[in-house]
């Protein structure tokens, strides 16, 4: 087995720049403003805003499926070619492009937005996994949980930076605001276009280039290569088994991120200062969560870190369905003014914490059980199982709030943490009594 040195410094840095520069697509296109600003303003269905909400789910919903069908494939073909950093510059670019373009989306081209966020969604998404797939080469297995978590807490930051612009330059958004606000596309363009320089500068090729096969094609060898990988897998069973636990604990977070805000509004009622305080201390605790959680993995492992989260995720959904009723016996019963806003934003700590972790330490397993050789093939399967993820727990919790409730529906994310905490466990315990007969003696890096 090839031993594996912590890369320079800077290397490093350049890798974790990347999370910094795409964070502000994550949190400006997807989560906080252009969101808003499509389903409200450029569809603007009032009072439902049902074909705003239609649009927009069907835009994100078809982009994630096509990362499902070509993460694997463009995975394994760059692994052979050794082409991860080429195929993350063309993501990069695409992403950049696409979302710069979101300027010209106004009122009456709703089909021109839905196009382009197809386009800039599965670029980033499919980005995601290339750089992710970065990580195996960067250093040895103790320092992947440290050097991921760094990278996702710079992650945080970024989204907070890039985020900072808009609400002091832009405005609210609104109607009357839209000549200001719609610069938010090309805002979040120039903010990943220039904070990636360094990925692109510092970042190193790993792996060596092979030739084509003669009579082949790249589509070709990706699906045989994609095909000899499920054929064995039973050579890769613990992370095949983990994606199952990624794909419940990432439809879970998937829809905490897509409805904390919309919770907050509907079910919390907060003040608009108050949802803006909750955005600044989701960021800043994701990132200390991300960044701590990190040292934690390499020293108590990854796999068993992993469960940790998992139990934080459980208990935060706990919170988050009874902080209507523990503000209301804190004033009943304990005389204390204790509004459910404020409760909420101490929940919102919980939450973002259990994000920053559970998210890194996803990321670091998958790079701990993923060989060298077939790194970006092995981050391909993990972008298919968060991508499904996304699809399920949007659809889930679109059709359970319908039924229940939004307050009651989030109680279906208690399920999902659950079910995945007992399939990782499943692939603990099944590593421990696998190791322990080989008497491995070696980093405990599960």
């Amino acid at each position: 087995m090839t031993q594996r040195t912590r890369a320079p410094r800077r290397e490093i840095f350049g890798w974790a720049m990347f999370d910094f520069a795409n964070s502000a697509y994550t949190t400006l296109i997807i989560t906080v403003v252009f969101g808003d600003l499509f389903t409200r303003v450029i569809v603007g269905d009032a009072p439902d805003y049902k074909l705003g909400n239609l649009l927009w789910s069907l835009a994100l919903a078809v982009s994630y499926l096509m990362v499902v069908v070509c993460s694997p494939i463009v995975g394994a073909i760059i692994d052979y070619r050794a082409a991860k950093k080429r195929f993350l510059f063309a993501s990069y670019l695409l992403t950049v492009v696409t979302t710069a373009m979101l300027y010209w989306v106004a009122p009456g081209y709703a089909w021109l937005g839905v196009v382009l966020l197809i386009l800039s969604n599965f670029a980033f998404s499919i980005g995601e996994s290339f750089i992710a797939s970065f990580l195996p080469s960067l250093g040895p297995p103790e320092d992947l949980g440290k050097i991921s978590g760094f990278g996702w807490a710079l992650g945080y930051i970024g989204g907070m930076a890039s985020a900072l612009f808009v609400v002091l330059l832009l405005g609210e958004v609104s109607a009357e605001n839209f000549e200001h606000i719609r610069w938010v596309g090309p805002w979040t363009a120039f903010f990943f276009l220039a904070a990636a320089i360094p990925t692109f500068i510092w970042l190193r090729e790993p792996g060596v280039a092979r030739s084509l096969p003669p009579g082949a094609s790249y589509v070709r060898l990706g699906l045989d290569r994609v095909r000899q990988t499920l054929t064995h897998l039973k050579d890769h069973r613990d992370l095949a088994v983990l994606l199952v636990a990624v794909f419940f604990s990432m439809s879970g977070i998937s829809i905490i991120i897509t409805y904390a805000f919309i919770y907050g509004a509907q079910v919390i009622g907060w003040d608009e200062s108050v949802r803006t305080l909750m955005f600044v201390l989701v960021q800043i605790t994701a990132a200390a969560g991300a960044f701590g959680f990190g040292f934690v993995q390499d020293r108590i492992g990854a796999l068993r870190t992993y469960l940790l989260t998992l139990v934080l995720w459980i208990l935060a959904i706990l919170l988050i369905y009874l902080t209507p009723a523990i503000a209301a016996a804190a004033q009943t019963r304990l005389g204390l003014d204790w509004q459910a806003q404020y409760v909420f934003l101490m929940v919102g700590c919980v939450a973002g914490t259990s994000l920053g972790a559970c998210q890194s330490t996803t990321r670091t397993l998958v790079g701990l059980f993923s060989p060298l050789s077939r790194s970006a093939e092995m981050f391909g399967f993990w972008g298919l199982s968060m991508k499904l993820a996304g699809v399920f727990g949007l659809l889930a919790i679109g059709l359970l709030q319908a039924l229940f409730g939004l307050h009651k529906a989030v109680l279906f994310c208690i399920l999902l943490f659950v079910a995945a905490f007992l399939v990782a466990r499943a692939v603990d315990e099944t590593r421990g009594r696998r190791i322990a007969a080989e008497h491995d003696t070696g980093v405990r890096a599960w």
